[in-house]
């Protein structure tokens, strides 16, 4: 979970909401949402046990073709585009450190999508070992990075009131806030990553609900924590610099101890978002397998013991071009918002098997699913009002899938016809085969 959103969205969120307390308030209310939506996954988590996630999901309780959108979502957005925004942040903080303004936008960052690609090519195996280690080392760098920071808060500038000119008055500060929860929910998104290797966990029904919803309130803490430091610590004006403000991480290491402390945070940022990066190309090809498996997919993204090759470079691919053709503010909106959409239909199915007659477990009474679903759809409503064009972009993802469908659903009836007959066919010459007494 811990990625690219939280190293660079506090800055566009404080110029866009124009106080320190706003900020830090929204960060709080988007973790409340993510801690409602892990306990909503959970119930389905412990009812379905299979690798798959929203596709699996959707698919068993909704239909088919819910399910196949869901996949189409993660492949164009859950996983790619999430790729593609790691990267262009670990671009913008990794620039400075190694002195590379000349060279072309996103040529960093699709240099460390091919090196991620390259890794897991190799083997998943050690692949995965090195994401561990770095996860831990990750953890254990912004733990520090929060005591340094506290320790020094004699020297901090004490939080930030934008000028009025800049401040929105209360119906448009409103919308804003709302906005801005949707670029947060992107750094939520990673709260129910579990699911998409359910299969490959002991004692799935129990070990991912915990997982997903004790993570969640981890990161919840290490979140609020890290944006008082952000937006408390530096000046208001440094951190909305045009020139640096997708860097406020950087802007508040800066503030904390002075330039040599910023270039240590700056490796700690590269190295989260690297991991990041490696995670997501990890988790994404068991989606695809489970798809190709229902034949919505073809049958190269199927894999077994051996490497999703396939799979891996495809992302990888497709990852590049959105880096080719996007920016990261661009990324964050649409990520945001065509994500949270499809977690809150996939959380609205424990009501639908309730409903059915289903023994699917509600905690809480079902309460914190239903604030999920409903937060999440009124904060959509209010982010497409003001600003559609990410809207429109979540709605042509949605509408490719439902194009798709059809086309996936006759190779699947055509292809299962032919397995009907070649069944028969092989009963019936067993049949001839049988000697007359």
């Amino acid at each position: 979970m811990i990625g690219v959103g939280v190293y660079t969205t506090s800055g566009f969120t404080l110029a866009a909401l124009g106080s320190s307390e706003r900020v830090v308030a929204a960060w709080i209310v988007g973790g409340i949402i993510a801690i409602c939506g892990a306990i909503g996954y959970s119930s389905l988590a412990s009812r379905f046990t299979e690798s798959g996630g929203e596709y699996l999901f959707l698919s068993k309780t909704l239909h088919p073709i819910a399910g196949m959108m869901a996949g189409w979502v993660s492949l164009l957005a859950g996983f790619t585009g999430a790729i593609a925004v790691a990267a262009l942040g670990l671009e913008a903080y990794l620039k400075p450190l190694i002195h590379a303004d000349s060279l072309p936008a996103g040529s960093i960052a699709i240099f460390s999508v091919v090196v991620v690609a390259v890794l897991h090519t190799i083997g998943v195996r050690s692949a995965a070992r090195i994401q561990d280690l770095f996860v831990i080392v990750k953890l254990i760098l912004i733990g520090g990075f929060l005591l340094y920071a506290v320790s020094q808060i004699a020297s901090w500038a004490g939080g930030t009131a934008l000028a009025q000119t800049n401040a929105p008055d209360a119906p448009r500060g409103f919308l804003e806030f709302a906005n801005q929860l949707v670029w947060i929910s992107f750094s939520y998104a990673g709260f129910n990553a579990a699911i998409y290797m359910a299969s490959e966990i002991k004692s799935p029904a129990r070990n991912v609900p915990r997982a997903m919803i004790y993570g969640t309130v981890l990161v919840t803490l290490i979140y609020v924590a890290l944006n008082i430091i952000f937006v408390y610590a530096p000046a208001g004006s440094t951190i909305t610099n045009s020139d640096d403000v997708s860097q406020i991480a950087a802007t508040a290491a800066t503030a904390v101890g002075g330039p040599q402390f910023a270039t240590v945070v700056r490796i700690i940022i590269c190295l989260s978002l690297f991991t990041s990066v490696s995670a997501m190309v990890m988790s994404g090809p068991r989606v695809y397998a489970k798809m190709a498996d229902d034949r919505f997919l073809p049958r190269w993204f199927q894999f077994k013991n051996q490497t999703p090759i396939f799979a891996i470079w495809f992302q990888a691919i497709i990852a590049s071009i959105a880096i080719s053709f996007s920016t990261l503010q661009e990324l964050l909106g649409y990520l945001g918002l065509t994500l949270s959409l499809c977690s809150a239909l996939t959380v609205s199915m424990v009501f639908r098997l309730r409903k059915n007659g289903d023994s699917i477990r509600l905690p809480l009474f079902g309460i914190p699913a239903a604030i999920y679903v409903l937060s999440t759809l009124f904060l959509a409503v209010l982010y497409g009002i003001n600003d559609p064009k990410p809207a429109i972009a979540s709605a042509i993802t949605l509408a490719v899938g439902l194009v798709l469908y059809p086309l996936f659903r006759n190779r699947i009836c055509d292809q299962t016809s032919t397995d009907s007959k070649l069944q028969t066919d092989a009963m019936q010459q067993g049949t001839d085969n049988i000697p007359e007494l």
